[in-house]
């Protein structure tokens, strides 16, 4: 995939989060389910990092799981997606951060669709920023376009 844009957090960007952007990808909270942005979004296009801009999901790989938060089979490139344990509230789950923004996106689950890989990237509306299909050239983001053209998109999730 090509080299778009060198991706990085700065302060800059975090001044101009949200109070609930801040809270979500600076301290690692979680929103409230069935009450943000993207959890019932249907359009075409790919969710980027609000902190860095780097290319996190495709609305491709985005699926209903009823959790009230959108969820995705997988990332447009998991190098961008960072997964750790996370030990808080009591439980051990895997906590998904991008790479380049260090942003709290939010968890990986095992319950995901088994013919999808089984995967669920639970992620809060808060820490992404939507780019329709229809922006994506304008937005400096035209190389995803073949992620909504092309039938051997089904790779580009494992680089």
């Amino acid at each position: 995939m090509p080299q778009q844009a060198q991706y990085h957090k700065s302060p800059e960007a975090v001044s101009r989060l949200s109070p609930e952007q801040y809270r979500v990808t600076q301290q690692d909270g979680t929103e409230r389910p069935f009450a943000n942005a993207y959890w019932d979004n249907h359009e075409p296009g790919i969710y980027v990092d609000v902190v860095s801009g780097e290319p996190l999901f495709a609305s491709i790989d985005k699926y209903d799981s009823n959790s009230g938060w959108p969820s995705f089979t997988k990332p447009i490139a998991k190098t961008n997606v960072v997964e750790r344990e996370d030990f808080s509230h009591g439980m051990i789950r895997i906590e998904a951060r991008s790479l380049h923004g260090d942003s709290h996106l939010g968890h990986v689950f095992d319950d995901g669709p088994s013919d999808r890989g089984g995967l669920r990237y639970c992620i809060n509306s808060a820490s992404l920023r939507f780019i329709h299909l229809d922006d994506l050239e304008n937005e400096g983001y035209g190389e995803y376009r073949t992620l909504f053209t092309n039938d051997t998109n089904s790779d580009i999730g494992d680089k």
